[in-house]
This record gives structure tokens, sequence and C-alpha cells, in this order.
């Protein structure tokens, strides 16, 4: 257990506290102290005491404090869009529930949760829909990024457990990294592992089709094609077992399957050539990793979005344990598969039964565990089987089968694949009910009855991280408004429906104490997760829980890691080696088209909800960006920094171009981050069918959809400052682009359109043409330029051109943050220059420190800066989380090949 400081403070005002609690971010699980003054302002920092992370933050992390702001929250309950009090809200949503089980039955209503969610309250919505409601049709968004990991591990391992520790990275000597991008997602653990590589040589392969910043520290680059990592493995697995080097001694004693594993691997791809051809890879680029592994006695594979969000990911994921398996490199220090979740609390939501295929505790639905759970939750009518998952749940909503459904802290209106369709079924529900913190998501737009959920800093309960530690994220805030914590509101909906009894909770404690019991009722050992030694923890040890890895049984101490005894939660106890083949792609490629790949950048977060709201973490990205590689941009005439449309079976997309040869030729990369409102035209989930599912796991292929892309020009491009947040009146696929992120003091909209620039009044609603205090129009060529003022303080400009040329923006977004506008900076408005010399930031670099483009080139130039570590000196960039080192060099080089040109 982890032996840190005493946890301080609570949510209380006045004194000056420091408060440790947990990073809402990924699934590393950080540690955050989080410090708030007297007069209630915060600043974080990371906890050096907490396991995950040892004092270091990300980007994001390090942000935190700016993302804790009023604006876009939902402060009260609404039904049909009309603020209510919360006794009628949670009355309203009892009654519309329980009347639709009344007339149709439990399996026409449904749960869709989050990752955001605490375990506590996770606990609370699984009990009632599959204990009380008596229906499994409660699923999470955690479907769409682990659901295929946790297939793999209970096939392989018998349960959906996670075998290593953090530790394992800086133990291993060879760390490979499968479809994980872990400098731009998990940025943290990728410090750790580069630091293990500078301390003591641990050697690194990515394999990926992307050139991604893991590969700026790599020793071997496998650039694989799309979707042939279960041949890469299985390729693996036979030469391993061909050349000697299969542990035979571990396979006998602890692993069946061995031969039938083998025989499909070796059909799949028999040798190094079958697979270098398969993979599009050179034959000694595949035999010198094969070697190198099996060279290597502690070896990590660790994978993720990559290998999950894929048909064929519940397989891939076999195909890795099976070469770990074969050769004993599991349970031990430095060697083990190593599944990287995605969200803050997947792994606790699946401890729960979060999943429609589970019930709770790590139990499933077999009769023995369904009468078990169902006798200690003492539940009337507990479900026997599962449920529907995330894409068949919406489908039924669509059908109609599905009448009623409530949406906690999560967006599927955006995340989910064909979100059009998403749209379209939630339009069509008769009941929806979103609880979340924020009052304006693409799907809160859709609900019926809106609950003002707590938000992190207001939030306490429990998260568990990728390597099973539970650690408490505690609130340091009051709650904005009326907001209550999602544990509460499914209990008081509960207790409406007549399930009081078994409802009694009155705090998080409460329900971690029944959750912990839960684990250990009638498990002998049988089961992974057990914490059964909290089950009598009271309320002040609950305050005090220190970060912890589970199992912790009654009596024991807790494991950091497991299997390392052979022992496995298979029936037999014994780790089961499973045959896979590769599957070709599923949807076929139209001539022209190229693969659209999707994911995460390093400043963003899920729809941006918490991060847009961040000046320095929105300046990275700061628009949709497609990258492409400048073969296939060329043949279909895009030009870098102008825009493409992207059209796919389900949708159509604008986005800017990225010419870069770090992307595969034939395939593209887009960001999952935009959404409604933060573009008009560049929701990426209206891009990805729907069809091709895990049939396993139900988990999306998100990775590999075909898509075609041709230029967009558009007539004049533009941009709006802004106090408030404003969205373009037009938009859409039928003629226009804009994309807002925040700036500080106010908001930065880009646009373009075709044809004549519309009117400002539709267009740009809240502005008030006639209201302009200065204003100049070139109609000829085609310029317009802008400015509202209240007193001498800057409130919006617009500038507009037909040719492209509009000004920097950096200048007069700082107007914004200005108290007064004096007579320079009002002389220099509608030119949009600052009347004297004054440098523009540019793109943000170095999001931890907000160092951008323009001040880092000129830094090296001045400086003569040779080195990431002298930027670092002069600058600070790059000394924090480390994620924007490989651009650093990139930038560095560029600077350099242009001094000596």
């Amino acid at each position: 257990m982890f032996d840190g400081p005493d946890p301080i403070g609570g949510p209380a005002s006045g004194a000056e506290r420091e408060v440790r609690t947990t990073c809402p971010y990924c699934g590393v699980g950080c540690g955050v102290v989080a410090r708030v003054a007297a007069d209630g302002a915060v600043s974080v920092r990371g906890d050096s005491g907490h396991p995950a992370n040892r004092g270091r933050l990300c980007s994001k992390g390090s942000a935190l404090a700016e993302t804790l702001v009023p604006d876009g929250r939902l402060l009260h309950p609404e039904i049909d869009g009309q603020r209510v009090g919360w006794d009628e809200a949670l009355d309203a949503v009892a009654r519309r529930f329980s009347d639709t089980i009344a007339t149709h039955g439990p399996e026409s209503v449904a749960f869709y949760v989050s990752g955001q969610l605490l375990t506590e309250d996770y606990y609370a919505a699984n009990k009632l829909m599959k204990g009380f409601i008596g229906s499994a049709n409660i699923d999470t968004n955690s479907r769409l990024c682990m659901a295929s990991s946790v297939v793999g591990h209970k096939r392989g391992l018998g349960a959906d457990a996670v075998p290593g520790a953090y530790e394992d990275f800086e133990c291993a000597d060879l760390v490979v990294l499968v479809g994980s991008n872990l400098a731009w997602c998990h940025p943290v653990l990728n410090q750790r592992l580069l630091a293990a590589r500078a301390e003591r040589g641990t050697r690194i392969v990515v394999v990926d089709p992307r050139r991604t910043d893991c590969v700026d520290a790599a020793d071997r680059h496998l650039a694989l094609q799309a979707g042939t990592d279960a041949v890469l493995f299985n390729g693996l697995l036979a030469w391993l077992d061909d050349h000697g080097h299969r542990d035979a001694g571990f396979v006998a004693a602890h692993a069946d399957g061995a031969e039938e594993a083998l025989a499909a691997a070796r059909a799949d791809a028999p040798d190094v050539a079958t697979v270098a051809r398969r993979c599009g890879l050179a034959e000694a680029e595949v035999a010198a990793f094969y070697a190198e592994f099996a060279a290597t006695g502690r070896v990590v594979t660790v994978y993720s979005q990559g290998v999950n969000q894929s048909s064929q990911g519940s397989d891939t994921v076999n195909a890795i344990l099976n070469v770990h398996f074969l050769t004993g490199r599991i349970g031990h220090p430095g060697c083990g598969p190593f599944s990287v979740t995605g969200q803050p609390n997947a792994m606790g939501g699946r401890e729960v039964g979060g999943l429609a295929n589970q019930l709770a505790a790590h139990m499933g639905f077999t009769a023995e565990e369904v009468e078990r759970v169902g006798r200690f939750w003492k539940a009337p009518c507990i479900a026997d089987r599962p449920g529907l998952k995330a894409v068949d749940l919406f489908r039924a909503i669509e059908a109609g089968t599905v009448k009623a459904v409530w949406i906690m802290a999560t967006n599927p209106a955006v995340s989910m694949p064909d979100a059009g369709r998403v749209r379209r079924a939630l339009e069509r529900c008769e009941t929806v009910v979103v609880s979340d913190c924020i009052g304006d998501t693409d799907t809160g737009r859709l609900a019926h009855i809106r609950l003002p959920a707590l938000g992190w800093s207001e939030k306490d309960g429990t998260v568990t991280n990728s390597d099973r530690t539970i650690s408490r994220q505690r609130a340091f805030r009051d709650g904005a408004g009326e907001a209550r914590a999602d544990w509460w509101i499914v209990t008081q909906v509960a207790r409406r429906m007549g399930f009081a009894d078994a409802f009694p909770y009155e705090s998080a404690a409460e329900l971690f104490r029944e959750h912990a019991a839960l684990s250990a009722f009638e498990n002998d050992g049988a089961r992974a997760f057990d914490i059964g030694a909290l089950q009598g923890l009271d309320d002040a040890g609950y305050e005090a829980l220190a970060p912890f890895p589970w199992p912790w049984r009654a009596g024991e101490e807790p494991k950091m890691r497991l299997f390392g005894d052979g022992r496995f939660f298979t029936g037999h106890g014994r780790a089961q080696m499973l045959p896979v083949t590769a599957k070709p792609l599923p949807r076929s490629l139209p001539d022209g088209a190229l693969l659209l790949n999707t994911g995460r950048l390093r400043d963003q977060w899920h729809t941006m909800t918490r991060t847009g709201l961040s000046p320095r973490l929105s300046a990275h990205v700061p628009e949709p960006r497609l990258d492409i590689h400048p073969a296939d941009a060329a043949a279909r005439g895009l030009a870098d920094g102008g825009f493409a449309r992207i059209v796919t079976g389900t949708g159509e997309a604008l986005a800017r171009v990225r010419l870069t040869d770090a992307q595969g030729a034939g395939t593209m990369f887009l960001p999952m981050h935009w959404t409604d409102r933060f573009t008009g035209a560049c929701v990426v989930g209206r891009l990805i069918d729907d069809e091709a599912v895990d049939p396993l796991s139900g988990q999306p292929d998100l990775k590999r959809m075909p898509a075609t892309v041709q230029p967009w020009r558009p007539d004049w491009t533009a941009f709006l400052l802004s106090r408030r947040a404003l969205e373009p009146g037009h938009g859409g696929y039928w003629g226009g682009y804009w994309a807002r992120r925040a700036v500080a003091g106010g908001h930065l909209v880009e646009m373009a359109g075709i044809g004549a620039i519309p009117e400002i009044g539709g267009w740009l609603p809240g502005l008030d043409p006639a209201g302009a205090a200065v204003e100049y129009r070139d109609g000829a060529r085609g310029s317009l330029r802008m400015a509202w003022l209240e007193g001498d303080r800057l409130e919006a400009c617009l500038f507009v051109a037909a040719d492209g040329r509009l000004p920097p923006r950096g200048w007069l977004a700082g107007l914004l943050e200005a108290g007064g506008l004096d007579d320079g900076a009002r002389a220099g408005l509608l030119a949009g220059r600052a009347p004297g010399a004054q440098a523009d930031e540019g793109r943000i670099v170095c999001a931890c420190f907000g160092v951008g483009i323009n001040r880092l080139m000129g830094a090296i130039r001045d400086g003569r800066l040779t080195s990431v570590a002298e930027i670092g000196a002069a600058l600070k960039a790059g000394t924090n989380c480390g994620s924007c080192v490989p651009e650093l060099k990139e930038v560095l080089r560029h600077a350099h090949r242009h001094e000596v040109a």
C-alpha cells in the first residue's frame, strides 16, 4: 500500500488549504495536490507522493485550475428547457422510467454511463438498473476504448486484470508500444519510460502505422499497415517457438492451448516473409524485431486504442497474450502485457459491472453468479442475461424498442460512431435524461430532462487507474449552483421508484463499503477483484485512504503484480492460449479512397468540455486538422494549410490540411475532439460508421474508415474575437466552416465560406452590426473589418478577407484581456497591428509554459540554441511533462536547415 502523506483539507472555504486528489483525464491516474487560497483561487501541482506520477503532470493536468471557471456549467435541474426544483426533476425521472417499464417492460429503458463517473456513482447506477429495474441495459463509453482488452484478458487470464504495475516500465529491458501513442495520450507514463531509457538503457519499439511522437525516442519503428497487428504477433509466436524460445516449463505447468494457438499462428503467418508482405514491412525489420524480443528477458508489451478500437481487437489482444504465455514473460518485474486505459475510471466502472455484459464485482451472468449478486443486494428482479452494448443500444433507441434513456457524464451525440444516427435516435426517443456538469453539450441539447452533476474539484469518491491502483478523488470546492453527486441523483431516483430500502446511502463512503463487501462476498480467490480488506472502513479511514492496488483481500496485503505464481483466474487455474487468425479489413475500399484514422491530441481531452476552456491547451492545434501524406495530398490537389472536404458513407467534414510524412501513404488522421459547440463542420463521429464492430467485445472499429478527400476552396476567410462564446449561424457542409477556441479573455472563431459574405446579424447571432463602434469596408477587394466597444473596452472584432490576407491574432486577442484601449491600441485596431513593435507568440508549442512558435524561433536564432536542453534553460519549454520535446527537436531541425540555406 502507498504510504504517503495524509490528505489534508476539504471543501470548506475560508482558510488556505491543500487537498490531495486525482486527475480526471486519462487512465494514468496521476495524483494532484490542489492548493486553495483563502480567497478561493486554485492552483495545482503533481503529488510527489502518488505512485502513478511521483509529482509529474502533463500539459492537461497542469492546466486543471484554468478549467475551474463557471462558464458553461449546468447549474439547475431543467425539464423541457425550463428551470425546476430538484424534487420536481427527480419525480419526473422516476415517473417516466416507472411508467415506461410498467407499459413496455424493463428492457424498454437503458442507462449510458461513462468512465468520467467515480466508482461509487457507477455502483449506484449499475445496482439500480441490473438489480432493481431488472435489465442489463446499462453500458458505458468505455465500450469504445477498453472492451476488447476486457474480452482478451478474460479469455486468456480468466479475469479483467492488468498483470503488472507502472514500475514494470522502469524494470523492463524492452518496451513494445503497440497502437499506443504514449507520448501524447499518457505523457506521464512516457516520461517514466524515457527516464528508464536514459538511466538503464531500456529499449523501445513502436508498432504503429503513424510516426507518432513516441518514435522520436524509439530504437525501432515498425510502420505496419493498419489492422495487421495480429499478423505481426502471430508471426512472432510461431517464430519464437520455431527458434527454440518456448518456456517449456511455464507452458507445461501453467498454460493450455499452446499447440492449437501455434497451429493457427503458423497457418496465418508461417514465416518472416509472409509477415513482412502482409504487414507492409521489410523482412529485415520483422526479423530484427523478432530476434530482439527473443533475446530480451524483461519485455513489456504496452497496447492501447490502436489495438482495441478494431473489429478484431479482442483477437489481437490474445495474440499479444499468447506471446507472453509461450515465453513465460508475465507476472514478474519488467515483463508482461500491459493495457493502458483511456479514461480515468474505465477500470473502476468495470469493477462494479458498468458494461452490459457484466453483473458486478467481476461477476457475469451464470446462474450461480446471478443468484449470488441477487441475494447480496436482496434484489427482487435481478437481470439474468446481458443487456445491449453501446452500438446496439442506440440502434434500439432509434428502432423505438428502448423508449427511455439516462445518459450520465458523456456525450454520445459526438463520440459514438455514426453520430448522426445517434442524434436521430435521441431526437425520436420518448424520454432522454442527461446528467452532466456542463450546461451545453451536443447530447444535452437533445435532452428532455437535464440534471446538474458535480464536476472535478467538487466530487468525492474513488477511481481505478490502468495498473489497478485505486485512488481517492476528493472535493476541494463546493458544488456549483444546485449540482449534486451522481450517486446522490441515482439514489434519489431509485427511492422514488420504490427501492428506498436498497438505496439508503447518504455518503460515498457507504457505497464504497458495500462495493468492497460485494467484491469479497463468497469469493474464495476464484475472482481476481477483491478489496474485502476495506469493507469495514469507517468514514475517517475512507477520507484518509491512500492509493493502493487491488486485490486487497482481508488478512492480506495489496498485490502489485498478478500471475507471478502461475495461477490464473480461469476455471482450471491455467492461462489459456487461443488460436488467432488475422482478418482482412471488414470494409471495402473504393477507388481513390484512403483509410481514415481517429484519435487524441496532446493537449485536448474527449469532446473538449473541460480542456476547451483553457486558452493554452487550445493553442497547440487550434482547429480541426487532417494529417495526410504529401504524395496523397498532391494526387488530390490538397495544399498545406488549405481546407479539405472529407466524405464517408455516413457523413462529411471540413478540416485544415497538414502535410506530413509521419502519416503513412494511403491513410489520414483526424482528431476526435471537435463538436458542434467548437466547430460547424468537423464532428468525427459523423464520419465513422457503426457497421464494423468486434463481434466479441462490441467495440467499434474507429481506426480504418474508408474516406475520400478533395480540396475545399472558400471564397473568403475570416476570424472573430469576442468576449462571449458565439456560434456562427452559417456553417455545416453546405458552404461554411468555423472553429472556435478559447483565448485569454474570450474566444477566437476562425471562419471561411462560399459565395458572398453573409449579413452580420444572421451570420453572427448576438452581434448587432449597427452597434459597431468602428468599421471598414472595401467591396472591391472583399474586405470587411469591424469592432464593437463598450466604453473603451473591446467586446468583439471581426476581420474578413476575400484574398485570405488576415492579420495575426495574437495582439488583437490580447486586447480582450486589457481593461481598456489606449489611443495607440484604438488607432491600430482595424489595422490589426500594434502601433509599436510587438512580438506575436504564434502557435503554442509548449502548452505547459505557453511557449509559442515565434518566441521559440526567436530564441533559437538570437541565443544560437542547438539542443532541447538549451531551449529548456532559456524558455522552460519541454521541462515539465516533456510531451512537446519531439516537436521542439523538429523546430530546431527546421531552424538550422534554414540557417544553413
